[in-house]
């Protein structure tokens, strides 16, 4: 039996807590009959504090591997981990290209005003995200650049048709 490489998908979604990512990562889930995974979801379910840092770097390394197996089954996967470094996006794009998947890069933000408020709504942090923290982490961020975007295929649905403007 031929392993269907050509279907195999990657599709990373890039952005800031609260900047939309699980809500387009869902729609994207149902409309591509993907498989999901998202690091937050896993430490929820163990009741691991989301700011474990340590033990999301364990989780993400789990779920590089199950995605890995999943690609080259001819999936199509969805990778929610915010992605905040060029390199991290660099090294899931080489990876699924080794395995002869078709990568994705989508990338969702909102202005801080918008993260804030959307962060202190959910309230799933512990502590809560301060304005201090939010603004550590925008200037940590890594915004991809469009040389960066190019090095990636074009998205197999728009993000308008999920439901985001893009």
């Amino acid at each position: 039996m031929e392993r269907p490489e050509a279907a195999a998908r990657l599709i990373i979604i890039c952005g800031l807590p609260g900047s939309g990512k699980t809500t387009l990562a869902k729609a994207l889930e149902s409309k591509l009959h993907a498989v999901r995974l998202c690091p937050d979801e896993w430490l929820d379910a163990l009741s691991i504090n989301l700011r474990r840092e340590d033990l999301r770097g364990k989780i993400e390394a789990l779920q590089w591997k199950l995605a890995q197996d999943l690609l080259a089954l001819g999936a199509t996967v969805i990778i929610e981990w915010g992605t905040w470094a060029r390199s991290e996006r660099d090294a899931l794009r080489l990876g699924a290209r080794e395995l002869g998947a078709a990568v994705e890069l989508h990338y969702v933000s909102a202005p801080a005003e918008i993260l804030f408020e959307r962060l202190q709504r959910r309230g799933r942090e512990s502590p809560p995200v301060k304005r201090e923290d939010l603004s550590r982490w925008m200037d940590i961020f890594q915004a991809p650049a469009p040389e960066e975007t190019a090095l990636f295929d074009e998205h197999q649905l728009p993000d308008e048709v999920c439901g985001r403007a893009g």
